[in-house]
């Protein structure tokens, strides 16, 4: 009995403590292949999970990979155990894949690293073997700037409103006039005797 409370103990405890765990990798070209989207950006605001993702508004300084504006929206997991914390005012180098459009979704297991004034805070540089100045080096080398996409009035906020019921009946109305009239044309003009 004893015995098997310790090994279920055992198994528990390094269950839960590798859950935040992600493979080691290595920057270089087929690592960042593995992005659409690669930035050096700085936070200008938040929306907290609210039953959904955050999100992050980055403001873009450079672009090595992908297309994006120069304010770009990340969405995050906040709610896990694994969530990156993110703050306004910080600095990331962001590794991530489009979700939509106009946003991305950040990965725990990403690249993503977050800039620190003081290296000897900088424990992405130990997990990584390369600190932040190293990497930003290797991805301008490697990829070069890119240019930001222009501005545009995102259009698809609207696309999922539900018709109300007064446009509703007239979309069924219209479209039966349409399937009668094509009926009556084509039996009138093309029908064989």
């Amino acid at each position: 009995m004893r015995f098997s409370f310790f090994l279920s103990w055992f198994v528990l405890s390094n269950f839960i403590g590798l859950a935040c765990q992600c493979p080691l990798s290595s920057l270089n070209i087929d690592e960042c292949n593995k992005y659409d989207l690669i930035f050096k950006g700085k936070i200008i605001s938040l929306k907290p999970c609210e039953n959904k993702p955050g999100e992050a508004l980055f403001e873009l300084e450079e672009l090595y990979k992908g297309n994006a504006t120069q304010k770009f929206t990340i969405l995050f997991e906040c709610n896990s155990e694994c969530a990156l914390r993110l703050n306004v005012g910080e600095e990331w180098i962001i590794y991530t894949n489009h979700k939509q459009l106009n946003n991305a979704q950040l990965n725990w297991c990403s690249r993503s690293r977050k800039y620190f004034s003081n290296d000897k805070e900088d424990f992405y540089s130990v997990n990584y073997g390369n600190d932040y100045v190293e990497e930003l080096k290797f991805l301008r080398d490697n990829f070069g700037l890119h240019h930001f996409l222009p501005e545009s009035k995102n259009v698809t906020t609207d696309r999922n409103i539900k018709p109300s019921l007064n446009q509703s009946i007239a979309m069924v109305v219209i479209s039966i006039s349409f399937i009668l009239l094509f009926y009556w044309l084509f039996n009138r003009y093309f029908k064989t005797k």
